[in-house]
């Protein structure tokens, strides 16, 4: 049989063809509620739990059958439905993770100049910064207040919301100062500034010297009970104002923030728990992992690279199995099998020269399997071994999933990383897979929706086969 790669909408029958659209109208609610990593994992636990899915700590032992979620900090989520097989023969896991590149505020991030107030930013991941400039954004996050209350913001999604917004020098007197600047610095991390007021405060008091700095910060004393000193403990993440769309004329596509990588923790969940309503168990003990941190290596407590998989896992088999030792958590890792559920990127007609065209991803034309990752001689990744891809392969044949491969450009001209090696560290057999984007990284990414369908299918197939 002859590799060919097919645009597969008119394959699609009709029924088809209105499930996946259905199927990324519910997507589209839950990408714009879901704006932050926080926001995406506490509306993950509400679905979660309506599907019978009960909190870890309310279970000291575990049996076949049991459907139990783990929350580590508010930013990560585990799912698990224990297997009919002894765990010790391997878990299936699909791991994504919900954080996104967006603007972080800076631990003192007030400051008034020229009687406009700003926000100092610091860019989180990676990101062409000329395109957060001129554009309505809005602002997700918590605070903890001096007296331990917490307190959860969200400004600019409403209808009549204020929006923010990072200035930008018009065109007119640009030349000097910015147009012969290289792409990547047309606006720079220090200009990333945002503005947010403009009308000073009423009080009369020779020692305020920053009245319209003092306005926003009654303001938010009046709405939040917030100080100035209350910034050092929150977490506030500046992200474009508005909800995802359809594109096209034929609507065949979503343009939305976040979908790097929300649109595969979606997918992913959302197979997950349409397995948990089936009455058939699985034979293998089966794990949603949506994790946090990738976009900045994977570190820090919720990343990848902490011990928390270590941590869960090992207290499924203490709950499991008696007479735990450490012995039953690496054999275990050691046979299980991974999807790292990461985007791709598809092939931009406009730039074409950045990709080998033979190897290269495009919109609609199924999930992208991605043997290896990483950068020149292939750094950073891990690299599935033919068998494991043979695996993939036949699962997805067999249940008639639209599908493709597909790299990170040409070999010198780029790449990139996911999870993939930090599952591949514990011997956990892993492999690449999700839908390919235009516009990664930007404020406004683009995806398919038959691609989105067709992830959702192949994750569910990975779990139960």
């Amino acid at each position: 049989m002859l590799l060919k790669k097919e645009n597969k909408w008119n394959s699609y029958s009709k029924e088809e063809k209105k499930w996946a659209y259905e199927f990324s109208d519910y997507y589209k609610i839950f990408l714009d509620k879901s704006k932050t990593e926080r926001e995406f994992i506490k509306n993950a636990i509400v679905l979660a739990e309506k599907k019978g899915f009960e909190n870890i700590e309310n279970r000291s032992k575990l049996d076949v059958g049991d459907k139990v979620y783990y929350l580590n900090r508010e930013k990560n989520l585990v799912l698990v439905i224990i297997g009919k097989e002894d765990i010790e023969k391997g878990v299936k896991f699909i791991v994504s993770h919900v954080d996104s590149p967006r603007l972080d505020l800076k631990q003192n991030p007030l400051y008034e100049d020229l009687e406009l107030a700003f926000f100092k930013t610091n860019y989180y991941g990676g990101i062409k910064k000329y395109q957060w400039a001129a554009i309505p954004l809005a602002l997700h996050g918590i605070v903890i207040l001096a007296n331990g209350e917490k307190k959860e913001i969200c400004i600019g999604e409403n209808e009549n919301d204020p929006v923010f917004t990072i200035p930008d020098i018009l065109p007119h007197l640009s030349r000097k100062i910015q147009d012969d600047r290289k792409s990547r610095d047309v606006i720079k991390g220090e200009e990333l500034r945002v503005l947010v007021g403009s009308i000073p405060t009423n009080i009369e008091n020779i020692e305020i010297k920053e009245k319209v700095k003092y306005a926003i910060l009654e303001k938010l004393n009046y709405e939040y009970g917030m100080v100035e000193e209350d910034f050092l403990s929150a977490e506030f993440e500046l992200v474009p104002a508005g909800k995802a769309k359809d594109i096209g004329f034929d609507r065949s596509m979503i343009g939305g923030y976040g979908q790097d990588d929300r649109i595969c923790a979606y997918t992913s969940m959302i197979s997950f728990l349409d397995i948990s309503k089936e009455e058939n168990l699985p034979n293998k003990t089966i794990v949603c992992y949506l994790v946090d941190k990738e976009e900045i290596g994977s570190t820090g407590s919720t990343g990848l690279e902490s011990n928390y998989l270590e941590y869960f896992m090992s207290d499924i088999i203490y709950k499991l199995k008696e007479n735990y030792n450490d012995y039953m958590l690496k054999k275990t890792l050691w046979n299980s099998e991974a999807i790292s559920a990461d985007v791709n990127v598809a092939m931009d007609p406009i730039y074409k020269s950045v990709h080998d065209e033979s190897n290269a991803a495009k919109l609609g034309y199924g999930i992208v399997v991605t043997k290896y990752t990483g950068h020149g001689g292939k750094y950073g990744a891990s690299d599935a071994d033919a068998e494991f891809m043979y695996k993939i392969r036949d699962i997805f044949n067999k249940n008639n999933i639209v599908w493709q491969t597909g790299t990170l450009g040409k070999v010198d001209e780029g790449g990139g990383g996911t999870v993939a090696k930090f599952l591949a560290h514990f011997g956990i057999k892993t492999i690449d897979a999700g839908p390919g984007l235009l516009s990664m990284h930007s404020p406004f990414e683009v995806s398919s929706k038959l691609d989105l369908f067709e992830s959702f299918k192949a994750y569910k197939a990975f779990y139960k086969y």
